[in-house]
């Protein structure tokens, strides 16, 4: 009986051994998995339309990953230098053109190119702000990425009202890639000093990791908050 203390403990620093071992593998493991097998996937949309004497495989008779996907980054950046100029811009009005007359492919297209414009400009604000509304019930809050200020017919709907609006995202726990558009009054929301990446890591965690905070300094002669210890 003299040595099960000993051998607990033996067995204790074991299995917090494995934990932190597990903690520093599994990220970096699935981050690898993650990145490769987007590579794998760019490649093998890319490189079978690459010209023979302009692949690299060709010459050094080996796979390399990456090919595909490099190629494809050039491809895209050269498209985006000449869609800048005189004639480059006249090519790609005249291809929209030909889309926004087709049935059922100028839905799609007018959609998907606004919500690429709107995420990827430089100057828009859209998902960089976290806020907290009452959801589901009155007393309970959930997390909410900012869209944009409501727009269009939505905005002048709620106007009548007397009702400024703002489209908020909620997204569900721990795979935030789907959720809710929710449209709430602008005083309803409680706006936060996090950073979108800080929210996903919280959302994607359920609550176990949360980002750390530091109180902005209070107002000359306020006096400090202090937070009761638990007995």
């Amino acid at each position: 009986m003299s040595d099960s203390p000993e051998k607990i403990s033996m067995a204790g620093r074991v299995r917090n051994n494995f934990l932190t071992g597990l903690i520093i593998c599994a990220p970096l493991a699935i981050t690898i998995w993650l990145t490769f097998t987007f590579i794998d996937w760019a490649d093998s949309w890319v490189t079978p339309y690459i010209p023979q004497r302009y692949n690299p495989e060709y010459y050094f008779n080996i796979a390399i990953p990456g090919t595909g996907l490099v190629v494809a980054m050039i491809i895209i950046t050269m498209i985006g230098f000449l869609g800048k100029n005189l004639i480059g811009r006249s090519i790609v009005n005249f291809g929209e053109s030909i889309l926004n007359r087709t049935p059922l492919v100028r839905t799609i297209y007018k959609s998907l190119k606004q919500i690429f414009e709107t995420v990827l400009k430089d100057q828009s604000t859209s998902f960089k702000k976290v806020g907290l509304i009452e959801f589901p019930t009155p007393g309970t809050w959930a997390l909410v990425f900012i869209s944009a200020d409501a727009q269009g017919e939505v905005a002048a709907r709620f106007a009548e009202m007397g009702e400024e609006m703002v489209a908020v995202f909620l997204p569900p726990t721990p795979v935030p890639t789907a959720g809710f558009l929710l449209f709430v009054p602008k005083n309803k929301i409680i706006m936060l000093d996090m950073s979108p990446e800080d929210a996903a890591k919280l959302l994607i965690s359920g609550g176990l990791i949360s980002p750390d905070y530091i109180p902005k300094a209070l107002p000359q002669g306020a006096p400090p908050v202090t937070v009761p210890l638990p007995e």
